[in-house]
């Protein structure tokens, strides 16, 4: 974590929030200081008209037409994958299905590649940290195959204890999944180290990209898993839109798991040939418009530059850690070692959506509530929790004005 009193000074942060229309908004006569963005992100003004440009200029479907509007949006429908392929250094194209976020994502893999191999006695491997994302499907397919859903420990500082993980990849394990980054904690997982440990075992891994795609660069050949699942609406894209990368064989061996148009090669009623993958797993009209906001999403990612950005973040992260450690009663959820922007907490004998309401009335916005991690929460002892979650377009001022309103809360409250 970057040292609190040390601010990068090459970072833009003024130029970068005129790009972000919401920012200005005020809420409840108060200018809005917007810290829910592992919730959704904000979209800059680039997003935003390319969306527009799209419905404007360039509607029509995919893949169904050879007039011009068609091969146009299409064109650019197909263009977003490249991007997002690119963004994440996926092998190929092929391997990169679009989706609606990761909760498609990680159910398209629970149906069509863990459910046709599990069977009674099996189990699949998660971690106590997960979102419900990343343990539902799981418990679902289990459900019907006679299977069961393990899940690794963490410690009190919010860490996967990595060795216990490791050592619950038994020969029952026919798929281990963990988040790259924690929805509640920030706590970056060690990805690599429990890659290589599954492929040690021939047990395929997933991984939870959504909270790590947008603040640190993904490379998931380097990263040696075999599902990756990213969330579009979470790194300045359109609600609605997502992807799962797959590596090739897993891809050609999975059956489909939606039927219906574009994912077939031949219909008869004597039986349907299926598209090759991608496209075997994308039946009917997708967000077209939504990927072509997310390819421009990506292009502000790289115009800005992780690097810049990680730094920014962390900086932000070290300063409101500081700030919240000063109040009297206050309780972090998770100090990882290593971290992304997200901080949990609570103030003692306060409730987290008394706390987020009388926020909000500050122009302050955080997530309260169990932020779909219930076995999380189970592990802490608490029903709920406040959620302070950062990007780069934040600022130190706005932390200044959210330890101010947090204040007036507590004495409120106290």
């Amino acid at each position: 974590m970057t040292n609190a009193s040390t601010t990068p000074t090459v970072f833009d942060v003024q130029r970068i929030r005129a790009d972000f229309p919401l920012l200005t908004r005020s809420v409840h006569g108060k200018p809005l200081v917007y810290l829910d963005n592992a919730n959704t992100s904000q979209k800059p003004e680039s997003v935003i008209e390319a969306v527009n440009a799209h419905y404007r200029e360039h509607n029509a479907n995919v893949a169904r037409a050879v007039h011009q509007l068609g091969e146009e949006a299409t064109a650019a429908y197909e263009g977003a994958r490249d991007k997002l392929a690119r963004f994440i250094n996926a092998p190929s194209r092929n391997e990169l299905i679009l989706t609606s976020g990761t909760t498609q994502s990680v159910n398209l893999v629970a149906y069509s590649y863990a459910l046709p191999r599990l069977q009674p006695g099996d189990s699949i491997l998660t971690t106590v940290m997960e979102h419900h994302a990343n343990i539902v499907p799981w418990q679902l397919v289990a459900a019907r195959s006679g299977a069961t859903v393990k899940a690794a420990p963490i410690d009190e500082r919010g860490e996967l204890i990595v060795e216990k993980y490791i050592e619950m990849l038994t020969p029952d394990v026919k798929l281990a999944c963990v988040t790259h980054v924690s929805n509640v904690l920030g706590t970056v997982n060690p990805v690599r180290e429990i890659a290589r440990e599954c492929k040690k075992r021939g047990i395929a891994l997933l991984v939870d990209g959504s909270q790590a795609v947008p603040h640190r660069p993904v490379d998931v050949q380097a990263l040696g898993c075999d599902f990756y699942a990213i969330t579009g609406h979470k790194m300045l894209g359109p609600t609605g839109t997502g992807a799962l990368w797959a590596r090739r064989e897993h891809l050609e061996a999975m059956p489909p798991f939606f039927g219906g148009g574009e994912m077939i090669r031949e219909v008869r009623f004597s039986g349907t040939t299926f598209a090759a993958p991608p496209h075997k797993f994308e039946a009917g009209t997708p967000n077209i418009a939504g990927f072509v906001g997310l390819a421009a999403a990506i292009d502000y990612y790289e115009s800005v530059g992780f690097a810049a950005i990680h730094a920014w973040e962390q900086n932000l992260l070290a300063y409101v850690t500081e700030r919240l450690r000063e109040i009297p009663g206050l309780r972090i959820f998770g100090e990882a070692a290593e971290k992304e922007p997200v901080i949990s907490f609570l103030l003692e004998g306060a409730q987290a959506s008394d706390m987020a309401t009388l926020l909000d009335l500050q122009g302050v916005a955080v997530r309260s509530g169990h932020h779909c991690a219930h076995p999380l929460m189970q592990f802490y002892g608490v029903p709920a929790t406040l959620r302070a979650s950062l990007a780069f377009y934040n600022t130190r001022e706005e932390i200044d004005a959210f330890i101010v309103a947090l204040l007036k809360v507590r004495k409120l409250l106290m």
